[in-house]
């Protein structure tokens, strides 16, 4: 028998979760239907951009995330203290963002930052601030509306999710990493790519795309940076380095040998080299062997745009910095000046 909600989770206990949400009878209603021919590939997007707008709205962070054909998984932490920091007035404003609301929520937001809501509204605001930290009202708010969408778009009306959805507590560091990592392993596992950032619609391809362009910059919804230190649940981040946790997924998907699903192959280069990264360059530029004093670190073949960029006619340390990085043919052919 299923545990009512209040049973599961618990902020006390942990902020951090796993969820997962199916479509119903597990049908492919996010991908394509090998039965009908369908394609329903569209829908990931929804789930995707849905997804990015609760998570700036909600006080809920997102540590990972994958889209697949018939079911999606989330790991989410619940930021109580970004709540509990929030004015009156922002909590009615975000709550707008998703709901129209009544009448009193506009005429207070409108009368400005000076309005003080009386007792009564008070009372009432506060129980929109527990929404907004509250998993089952982020589902609920991921859920219904896809629902809504698809069933419109199919001309039909009934359930579009299997019940209600999943949730797993994960107690401290070492499950939330694991939790992250079954997450952003699950295209691979479910045969749609050969390496963990192939994935297109999954928290693995931003990471990657952050690691390799050096910013946390990247398509899709927000999801929580590595803290860089092993005090990072503490911090307020995720624990330790994002190219270790890459590591991590590498040799995580190189393990996986259930019959008929492609795995990581062993001669797939390593997470350094597909970073576009030189193995030796790497060890001597972390280890202090080599030092790079240039006022731009990069990939060679950017430099030169970079350069004008910062209006200089050339970046310092140029042949240095490209030692750094894997000699492709951009790089041989880029020019210094």
């Amino acid at each position: 028998m299923g545990q009512p909600r209040r049973n599961q989770i618990s902020l006390e206990a942990t902020p951090y979760y796993h969820l997962v949400s199916r479509c119903v009878r597990r049908q492919f209603l996010c991908g394509k239907d090998s039965l009908s021919g369908q394609d329903y590939s569209h829908r990931r997007e929804w789930i995707k951009a849905r997804l990015a707008h609760l998570v700036d709205v909600f006080a809920i962070d997102l540590c990972a995330y994958a889209v697949l054909s018939n079911h999606y998984h989330l790991v989410v932490r619940v930021n109580e203290s970004d709540a509990r920091a929030l004015k009156p007035r922002e909590v009615v404003q975000r709550w707008l963002r998703i709901f129209r609301g009544p009448a009193w929520m506009h005429e207070f937001v409108n009368a400005g930052e000076s309005a003080t809501p009386h007792p009564a509204m008070r009372l009432m605001i506060e129980g929109y601030r527990s929404r907004l930290m509250s998993i089952s009202w982020f589902m609920r708010c991921l859920n219904e509306p896809i629902a809504r969408r698809a069933n419109h778009e199919d001309g039909v009306t009934g359930h579009f999710w299997q019940g209600r959805y999943r949730s797993q507590a994960l107690a401290d560091e070492g499950a939330l990493l694991a939790a992250m990592t079954y997450v952003d392993l699950n295209p691979l596992r479910a045969g749609m790519v050969d390496r963990p950032e192939a994935g297109r619609d999954c928290s693995a391809v931003q990471r990657f795309k952050q690691a390799a362009t050096g910013t946390d910059k990247a398509s899709g919804p927000v999801i929580m940076p590595f803290s860089g230190t092993d005090l990072g649940m503490a911090a307020g981040d995720l624990p330790g380095e994002k190219f270790e946790y890459l590591e991590l997924l590498d040799w995580t998907g190189r393990h996986m040998t259930k019959p008929g699903v492609p795995v990581i192959a062993a001669e797939m280069p390593p997470i350094a080299e597909r970073l576009g990264l030189a193995a030796r360059g790497l060890v001597e530029f972390v280890t202090g062997q080599t030092r790079y004093r240039q006022a731009v670190l990069g990939d060679a073949a950017r430099l030169p745009g970079l350069a004008r960029q910062l209006g200089r006619r050339y970046v310092r340390g140029y042949r240095s910095a490209a030692g750094l990085f894997l000699e492709t043919s951009d790089n041989l052919n880029a020019s210094p000046g």
